[in-house]
Parts: structure tokens; C-alpha cells; sequence
């Protein structure tokens, strides 16, 4: 399918405005780009794996919205509400050079257009890599991990990734049974399988965790028996708290948001058997204090707080 893309060239302060000017004439769904910095909240939200390169803000917004080439609209009627609209902000607000662009444009694949920014990689001796490329000969002889995350959170790019897979391969021992809420593409299940743990089961919100982690564990030969996959809210679902079982686990992973580890820990110490490891990430440095505190008052030991960039992992135990 085309469209034909109306881009306006305009300041950084003049964004809302004019998204909410031209939402009123049906130009919805506004694609912004500008170089204002991420604030701490919203890297927490967004919480993914190829952070946008990041440059000084230089004061310059471009608003791109996106009307369907087949549509009863006449684009050039719409142009000239386009131009009213603006010439209206212009009386009471500064909207720079105000300029319209109108280009074609083809539908993109949103899936898989990402892929041409991963990369095979390493974390500390483990070299990660996508189905797409191929392992070089000096590398062989190391732990390999392939990932192709799918739809489903986790290459391993991300310091919260990153924190968590050292921190279990401290703890994993041949004996170790693993549950790993939010497992997303299982990469944390996965390496605590090749770590030697004996079984892993996974949780998450996301049925597109069930593939891809089907796709993932198989290419790393992981016997499918050793890794179970659920589906459901442990938090608030008493179901799938049945389902993963109570007392039975020598260490629990999560590596969520700060705001969904304070009502999953008192949840979860249900799951952990008495001596048992819980290992948490996703944590924006703002929220250490929050995350150790809910550790805490559920009645767990913090044994280590660690650290990569602005994130944070806390490690406690179930005495």
C-alpha cells in the first residue's frame, strides 16, 4: 500500500500544538523526530534493546503524518487546511519555518527493518548472534548464543540484559530449577540453561514469547522438556501462580520495570524455595531505593546491588 506523507518542518516547542491542530482536521498518529534528550522516565519506558543515538537538541522538530494514497481525501484540499491551521498557530507562538514537504511512501516492515541495526556481539566471553550472520573462525571456540528475538523482547543489547545474565551465572549451580518472569525471547532462560542449570520456566504477557522462544531454544540445542513456557500475569493471576508451582525454585529472574518488580517481590517469594536467589533488573537508577526497599519488606536479604550505565540489578536471597 502507498501513502503520501505531509512532513512539516517546525520547533520542538511547537509540537503539541500543531499535532493537536491537525488531529482536529483527521491527521492522526504524528511521527515526531527531534533531538530533545530522553528523560530518565522515558528510557525506562521505552526499556529496549537499541537505544536511538542521542545528539544535542537543536531546537528543530519534523512532524510527518501519513494519509493512505486510496483515500476518498483530496490532498490538496487537505494541504491548504494544513496551511491554515499553521498560518492560525503562527498568531499567538513561534512555529519556525512552518514548511510542508509531500512525499510517496510504501509500507515498511516494522519487524524485521530493525534488524539491520543488530549486530553480533559480545558479553564478556559470550559472543551473541543473529540467524543473519556468520560466526567468524577465531570466535568458534567460544559460548555461543543465537537470538533472534522475533516480536519478542531481549537480544541482549540492553544493560538490563547484560546485569542480569552475569549475575546468574554467579549463582546457577547443576541443581539450579530457574523461573524467569518476563521472559520475552527466553535469552535469560536460555544461557542459564548453557550455564548448567537443570530446567527453566518461563512467564510472560506476550503470546509472541511462545515462538520465540521455541525458535531460540531450538537453535541453541535446548531440549524442549528442560524449558517450560506459560502464559498468564503471575502477579494478579492465581492460576498461573498454581501452574508455576509454590517453594520450588532455586532462583527467580526478572527483568521487568522498577514500577512492575514492587507488586511481583512479595508475590513471588512464594515461588522461591527457602535459600532461594532472586535476581531483578530493569531498574533506572532513580529507582534503586524504591526496588530495594519492596525487596526488603517482602522479607528477602539484599545481597548485591550492581550497576551498568543507568541501570540497576538487585540480588536478594530467601532466608
Amino acid at each position: 500500500m502507498k501513502w503520501t506523507k505531509i512532513q512539516i518542518k517546525t520547533t520542538t516547542e511547537a509540537e503539541d500544538i500543531i499535532i493537536s491542530s491537525l488531529y482536529d482536521i483527521g491527521l492522526e498518529g504524528a511521527q515526531i523526530e527531534d533531538k530533545i534528550p530522553l528523560t530518565p522516565l522515558e528510557k525506562e519506558q521505552m526499556f529496549v534493546d537499541i537505544m536511538p543515538q542521542e545528539e544535542s537538541d537543536d531546537g528543530i522538530a519534523y512532524l510527518s503524518f501519513f494519509v493512505e494514497e486510496d483515500s476518498e481525501r483530496d490532498i490538496e484540499e487537505l494541504l491548504g487546511q494544513v496551511r491554515s491551521e499553521l498560518e492560525d498557530i503562527k498568531e499567538y507562538m513561534e512555529i519556525g519555518e512552518g514548511s510542508i514537504t509531500v512525499s510517496e511512501t510504501e509500507d515498511l516492515d516494522w519487524i524485521n527493518n530493525w534488524k539491520k541495526y543488530f549486530h553480533q556481539f559480545y558479553i564478556d566471553d559470550i559472543l551473541v548472534v543473529p540467524s543473519w550472520e556468520e560466526i567468524k573462525a577465531e570466535d568458534k571456540e567460544r559460548m555461543i548464543l543465537h537470538i533472534d528475538p522475533g516480536t519478542a523482547f531481549g537480544t541482549g543489547m540492553h544493560e538490563t540484559t547484560q546485569l542480569c545474565i552475569r549475575q546468574l551465572r554467579k549463582y546457577i549451580t547443576p541443581e539450579t530449577v530457574l523461573l524467569d518472569v518476563g521472559t520475552g525471547s527466553g535469552i535469560l532462560a536460555i544461557l542459564s540453561l548453557m550455564f548448567g542449570a537443570k530446567k527453566a520456566v518461563g512467564t510472560d504477557l506476550d503470546p509472541c514469547a511462545v515462538e520465540a522462544v521455541k525458535e531460540n531454544s531450538m537453535v541453541n540445542g535446548i531440549a524442549p522438556e528442560s524449558f517450560t513456557m506459560m502464559i498468564g500475569n503471575i502477579i494478579t493471576e492465581k492460576e498461573v501462580q498454581d501452574q508455576v508451582g509454590y517453594e520450588c525454585y532455586d532462583i527467580v529472574v526478572a527483568n521487568i520495570l522498577a514500577d512492575v518488580l514492587v507488586p511481583l517481590t512479595p508475590v513471588i517469594v512464594n515461588q522461591m524455595k527457602k535459600g532461594g536467589i532472586y535476581i531483578t533488573s530493569g531498574i533506572i537508577d532513580d529507582k534503586e531505593e524504591t526496588v530495594v526497599e519492596a525487596v526488603k519488606a517482602a522479607g528477602l536479604e539484599v545481597l548485591e546491588v550492581t550497576c551498568q550505565g543507568e541501570w540497576v540489578s538487585v540480588t536478594a536471597r530467601k532466608n
